[in-house]
């Protein structure tokens, strides 16, 4: 499972693929982790920074909410926020 919830919580397993064209969903990285594309290198903390904002928007989460928990210089990085109808919706969708 590629995330977990605790409480009102979601922790995210995420492999992070930077220098896309575009950021997106695309897939699932083996069976416990969700690969996202990342349309900023991985200089500086800038594929970071655009995770962040793509988690927001896709989530409707404030930004200042998102949490690196592990893995903040990683591939694998795991992502904490307060669970949304949006992300319920995601997880039982396709994933």
């Amino acid at each position: 499972m590629f995330y977990t919830e605790e409480e009102e919580k979601v922790r995210l397993r995420i492999k992070a693929q930077p220098g896309a064209s575009r950021s997106e969903f695309a897939g699932l990285y083996g069976e416990d982790a969700l690969k996202i594309r990342i349309a900023a290198a991985a200089v500086e903390g800038a594929a970071n920074k655009e995770l962040i904002k793509f988690l927001s928007k896709a989530f409707k989460v404030p930004k200042s909410e998102l949490r690196f928990v592990s893995g903040e210089t990683s591939k694998i990085k795991v992502v904490e926020f307060p669970k949304t109808e949006r992300f319920a919706e995601f997880a039982k969708k396709s994933y």
